[in-house]
């Protein structure tokens, strides 16, 4: 990802991995709904959730065939478990209670329901008519995706029985190199942030269709990559992979407007996952290349750097809180592993606690 050419999604998605010319999936920041603003909402801002001991079940998403099934303690220790196989691809995955739902990155893309009440099963595939999708979002009854090759976003309905629906929507963003990164809800409004035009769209959706309401533009050649909200609802956050910066954006009904930018790690750097504590006062952004992870206390329309410590291995690609808030796991796709920080929640900062290895992650759903 991070590409400006309209080339294939291998070279710039996956096939970046060794190209160093080129710039390299809300459960999360990304997968979890970001709050109306009359009722703000921290577990759904992708910080942190109820409060309690950690422990769970992990799904993580990779390059290849098969999501990864994993169990963490209140130690942050990860436990292999299993892996749900016949999936391609699932570079992105999210949970909605009993039912899994990931993106197929590849040239024809696709999406896949996953059953996991009992023995995880695969409930049906559906194309959607796009190239390399790399995130997801669950909007009401209708699933959400983010096609990075074609530029454009996805809508299938989703049954009763967890399944997809064909596709009833596929909205191409303007541009010369359109590459949508990121798709996630905003209470009445789903934004789409795309790499390659430099914008978030807002959208609203009804009856399986999306209308354009808002186009915000950041600084031409950022290329966002990922945003979260402010659990206050009026300020987004938004990680722009190809100037290692972060934009800050004020936010009020469906519209964005920026209003500063600050700078993640030094260097050749490209910044991929941006998440945000429940309480607001933490921003957290993973920095491949820089290898670490920026630490920045929020003052809602500004951010102040705590630091940046080693994300304890190579190309750190995302990361996601546990429901307690106090683990914070960073899949790093080049060194094959997720490394568990515990996080102090008073000063923001990380300690590494634990490693477990696993073939090229590159989304951790928990």
């Amino acid at each position: 990802m991070g590409q400006r050419s309209g080339g294939g999604v291998n070279l710039s998605r996956r096939g970046f991995l060794g190209f160093t010319a080129a710039l390299v999936p809300i459960h999360q920041a990304a997968t979890r709904e970001a709050p109306e603003r009359e009722s703000p909402d921290p577990a759904g801002t992708g910080g942190q959730g109820a409060r309690g001991e950690a422990g769970g079940t992990l799904y993580l998403g990779t390059y290849g065939d098969g999501i990864g099934i994993a169990t963490y303690d209140a130690d942050g220790m990860i436990t292999k478990t299993g892996t749900i196989a016949g999936i391609p691809d699932p570079s992105f995955v999210i949970r909605d209670g009993n039912f899994l739902y990931a993106v197929n990155e590849q040239d024809a893309g696709a999406v896949t329901a996953i059953d996991i009440s009992a023995t995880p099963k695969v409930l049906n595939r559906q194309p959607n008519k796009g190239s390399g999708p790399c995130h997801l979002a669950k909007v009401g009854d209708h699933l959400l995706s983010a096609n990075y090759g074609s530029g454009d976003v996805a809508v299938h309905p989703i049954a009763a029985d967890g399944s997809l629906g064909q596709q009833t929507d596929l909205v191409k963003h303007e541009g010369s190199a359109p590459h949508a990164h990121q798709v996630v809800q905003a209470g009445e409004y789903v934004l789409a942030v795309d790499l390659g035009t430099d914008s978030i769209y807002t959208y609203t959706l009804a009856a399986g269709k999306l209308t354009l309401q808002h186009q915000a533009k950041v600084k031409t050649g950022a290329g966002p990559r990922h945003l979260v909200f402010h659990p206050s609802g009026k300020y987004a956050y938004v990680a722009d992979e190809l100037d290692s910066t972060v934009t800050i954006c004020g936010y009020d009904n469906g519209v964005l407007t920026v209003l500063d930018a600050v700078p993640t790690g030094a260097g050749e750097n490209y910044p991929g996952e941006v998440v945000i504590s429940a309480d607001g006062r933490f921003v957290y952004v993973t920095n491949r290349g820089h290898n670490s992870v920026s630490i920045f206390r929020t003052n809602e329309a500004g951010l102040e750097l705590v630091g940046t410590p080693s994300c304890g291995g190579d190309w750190p690609r995302h990361a996601a809180f546990d429901p307690t808030g106090r683990l914070l796991f960073v899949a790093n796709q080049k060194s094959n592993d997720v490394v568990t920080f515990s996080v102090d929640q008073t000063a923001g900062t990380l300690t590494q606690i634990a490693d477990f290895s696993t073939p090229t992650p590159v989304c951790v759903n928990v």
